[in-house]
């Protein structure tokens, strides 16, 4: 089930969210960051915020806002993060389209992820799936807790028919 996050749902995924960005393998935040950072980061500064919830345990978790403003507003932006259990099980599949509906809803016409780092292959894969085309290559722009320097994509679709 995807439902609006709340703070203790955060606070509940906390140990993940916190997991994944000390990694340093996809996401581009301070590894150190604060709980009450990430949440504000994650939960307050975008339009809202949404948990995959399974059995009462949070699974999941992703954000929708703007990826810029006037002009350029019709465009939204998304994160995603599936805890390590999760992984495999179609959780950011149904959380992408449950995105792409919702920013529907908010009257976004597009969406785009602006750094997708190219070693994240599985992302890449998932994307491309869900019908999203690299638009560009920014070089060396992540540095990867194991591999150095690595490309991010900046990935897009359409959303309106």
């Amino acid at each position: 089930m995807i439902r609006e996050l709340t703070k203790s749902d955060f606070e509940s995924f906390w140990p993940t969210f916190s997991a994944i960005i000390q990694a340093q393998e996809t996401y581009a935040f301070e590894p150190n960051m604060t709980l009450d950072q990430a949440y504000d980061l994650w939960c307050e500064t975008p339009l809202k915020a949404y948990v995959f919830v399974e059995n009462d345990i949070i699974l999941g978790t992703y954000y929708i806002k703007p990826n810029a403003m006037g002009p350029s507003k019709h465009i939204c932006n998304c994160g995603y993060m599936v805890s390590a259990e999760a992984r495999g099980k179609g959780i950011a599949r149904l959380m992408c389209e449950h995105s792409q509906r919702t920013a529907l809803e908010l009257g976004f016409d597009a969406m785009q992820f602006n750094s997708v780092v190219s070693t994240n292959e599985v992302a890449v894969k998932l994307w491309e799936k869900l019908g999203f085309n690299i638009i560009g290559t920014i070089p060396k722009a992540y540095q990867h807790a194991q591999l150095g320097l690595v490309d991010s994509y900046v990935m897009h679709k359409w959303l309106r028919t």
